[in-house]
């Protein structure tokens, strides 16, 4: 069951309004939800998934957000073969696990992130990667797992 997306705020201060150390005039609120994502392989994970509310602080004031608010919609995942950022694209890249490895589709990198929609009936958009033999030497090499283990919904 997906809980609610709720308002983090910051675990030393409290503080939900988080300023920017770059532009003191800008700033963020932290959203998370947890939900059971279910892979293609039909095993269910629960995930904490966070997304940031981006805004001038003034708008942010303005708006009113408190810790522990609920607020309508889902954080949904989004992936996507075009970067989201131009650019630092890196840092968006879809990892597998510890290994270092960037999942992609045809040679080119699975870039994911999380958005915030308002919507329920909004779903998330996922990529299936397709570079199995990559990652089944390297976990081969590392020999934390068999051989024969399903890489195909990581």
């Amino acid at each position: 069951m997906n809980s609610k997306v709720r308002v983090v705020g910051d675990s030393t201060t409290g503080a939900v309004i988080n300023v920017s150390e770059n532009n003191p005039e800008w700033g963020y609120i932290r959203v998370a939800q947890n939900r059971l994502v279910i892979g293609d392989n039909g095993f269910m994970t629960p995930k904490t998934l966070n997304f940031l509310i981006k805004g001038t602080v003034e708008n942010l004031k303005i708006a009113g957000f408190y810790a522990g608010q609920e607020l309508p919609g889902n954080i949904l995942i989004e992936e996507s073969l075009e970067p989201f950022n131009k650019k630092s694209p890196e840092r968006d890249y879809k990892v597998a696990g510890d290994t270092g490895i960037v999942l992609t589709v045809n040679g080119s990198p699975i870039y994911r992130r999380t958005i915030y929609s308002a919507s329920t009936n909004a779903e998330d958009v996922l990529l299936k990667h397709d570079n199995v033999e990559e990652l089944r030497a390297a976990y081969a090499t590392k020999g934390a797992i068999k051989a024969n283990t399903d890489f195909d919904n990581l």
